[in-house]
């Protein structure tokens, strides 16, 4: 065996006459060119530890969810009056607390209740277009804080209001694997105007919203545990036949499903537009489905989801929702003075023939959701502040819930208003809006399934209110499908930030723009805040928050 050594670069050039001459020098490469930025460098060096990095992922979200709390609660007893459609809602909230049914007060008692006057309703029943879950919620509220407290009438909502800003973080940290992201966009949620005022009003929409939330986060959760349990399922049949079964399995075992049907029913028993949300996730859970047994190499992918599977999902969705939905009805139920709840004993209304069968209760119950209906599609008042959805994606026309003029000493000797408007911060606003049209585009060229599920939450809470565009509605609905937008506007977020890999000078230039972008954001809801919570603001300052004409 040679014991001869040899380099990398050949024999020695100085072992004789077979030396060769110097080779030229080989140039070292040049150095890597730096990727992340500084202040990458500096987060990575703080998430050293796994102990650092379980902190934040809850810390972020808590954080924006603890600026929220704040922003919500502070000085919310003010102002002591019913505001906007608190004269409906909390009243209805308390007689139904009370008697477990909404029940009609006396005209124009609104001021005797806020002064104490809480036992004056009366027992016969009012005419509720709304389901009661809602009014439940915030005559808790109203059980434990006092009927005769301001506090007390909005708490519920307020906590609401909270608890959504708190799973869009984490739903979003969810969506887009970044705790950082899923904090920036419970950071906007937080700060946005629509969102504070929404939680600040004892009306029913912030909580319809937290349940529909609640849903999506479910259907979310569905998708990687359907995806897991559907491969286990086709490679198990696959083993077992040596190809892809012509059908592929059908599953049962989705407690995520169960959950969505759960929220989506309880949205719906609060109003009834939780409906779009079911109907329109339970389409997405066939359509995500398909795509899935396609992906496995089902030959009949389609077939088998829409008629194998897709029974068993709707056997899931919807039975439980409905379910859901008429257990919060257990009041109107249980006694007899609810709207029509002896309709058919006093009118002789009896139903007859094939559903004769149908015990008077139930015959009764439909009644009252037809009359709902009839008024809920029927509904042209007039009213000055009424928005036309085509207009609510643009801030045409917000809704100014309360207007007072106070004492002009508060304002040093000027004309002075408290106001609360529901307009949302327009920054965030119009920024949202534009990521979603862009969503839209992306969608079609790259069909990211994040992309799909936030538009699908979109597509339930906004398209349907265009069938709808001559009926009376308002910008404040929005607040149904405002996460969706603070979602969208996070993807891009996340898209205009990059990532570490990215150039140091380009990822510097992202987190200072992104930044920028956020550091505006917050110095626009500084302004707005005093006419989103009704603090005494000069008159001359309240016009300068009318960027548009028809703000005002």
């Amino acid at each position: 065996m040679s014991s001869e050594v040899t380099t990398a670069s050949g024999p020695d050039p100085a072992s004789g006459p077979t030396a060769q001459p110097d080779a030229p020098a080989v140039p070292e490469p040049p150095a890597p060119e730096p990727t992340g930025s500084r202040l990458d460098d500096w987060w990575q060096r703080l998430m050293s530890t796994p102990a650092r990095e379980r902190m934040w992922r809850w810390g972020g979200p808590l954080a924006v969810t603890l600026l929220a709390a704040v922003l919500r609660l502070v000085n919310l007893a003010h102002p002591h009056s019913l505001v906007f459609d608190e004269t409906f809602y909390v009243k209805d909230a308390w007689t139904t607390w009370n008697l477990g049914y909404e029940a009609s007060w006396p005209a124009d008692v609104d001021g005797q209740f806020a002064a104490g006057g809480t036992a004056l309703f009366h027992t016969n029943a009012s005419f509720a277009v709304h389901p009661p879950l809602g009014k439940w919620i915030i005559g808790a509220g109203m059980a434990l804080f006092g009927p005769d407290s301001s506090f007390g009438w909005r708490i519920a909502v307020a906590v609401c209001g909270i608890l959504l800003v708190l799973l869009t973080a984490l739903i979003a940290t969810r969506l887009l694997h970044s705790t950082l992201l899923g904090t920036i966009a419970g950071f906007l949620l937080a700060i946005d105007g629509h969102a504070i005022s929404m939680s600040r009003v004892g009306i029913l929409d912030g909580i319809v919203a937290l349940f529909l939330l609640l849903g999506f986060g479910a259907v979310l959760l569905d998708r990687q545990w359907h995806a897991t349990r559907l491969a286990a399922a086709v490679a198990r049949a696959e083993e077992t036949k040596g190809r892809a079964p012509d059908w592929g399995p059908a599953l049962w075992n989705r407690p995520w499903v169960l959950a969505a049907a759960v929220a989506f029913g309880l949205a719906s028993s609060v109003k009834w537009s939780g409906l779009y949300f079911l109907a329109a996730f339970g389409v997405y859970l066939i359509v995500v489905d398909a795509l899935a047994r396609r992906r496995l190499g089902i030959p009949l992918w389609f077939s088998s989801a829409v008629l194998k599977q897709g029974p068993v999902t709707f056997l899931l969705l919807v039975p439980l929702a409905l379910a859901s939905y008429l257990v919060t009805w257990i009041g109107w139920f249980a006694t007899s003075g609810g709207m029509y709840r002896t309709w058919a004993q006093d009118s002789n209304g009896e139903w007859t023939g094939p559903f004769a069968w149908v015990p008077l209760a139930v015959q009764n119950f439909w009644h009252l959701e037809v009359a709902v209906y009839n008024y809920h599609v029927n509904e042209h008042s007039p009213h000055p502040y009424q928005a036309n959805p085509l207009s609510w994606l643009f801030l045409v026309r917000p809704t100014q819930m309360y207007v007072n003029q106070v004492d002009d000493s508060v304002c040093g000797g000027t004309t002075c208003y408290e106001n609360i408007t529901s307009i949302a911060n327009p920054i965030i606003w119009w920024a949202a809006t534009a990521a979603i049209f862009y969503l839209v585009y992306r969608l079609v060229r790259k069909r990211e399934w994040q992309v799909g599920l936030i538009l699908m939450g979109m597509v339930a809470g906004y398209l349907p209110w265009l069938l709808y565009i001559n009926r009376t509605v308002f910008q404040f609905y929005t607040i149904a499908f405002e996460p969706y937008m603070i979602l969208g506007l996070t993807f891009v977020i996340g898209m205009a930030l990059g990532s570490r890999g990215d150039p140091r000078w380009l990822r510097t230039r992202s987190l200072v723009l992104v930044g920028a972008f956020l550091e505006v954001c917050v110095l626009v809801s500084a302004w707005f805040y005093p006419v989103w919570t009704g603090m005494p603001v000069p008159a001359w300052f309240l016009s300068l928050h009318y960027w548009l004409p028809t703000w005002r």
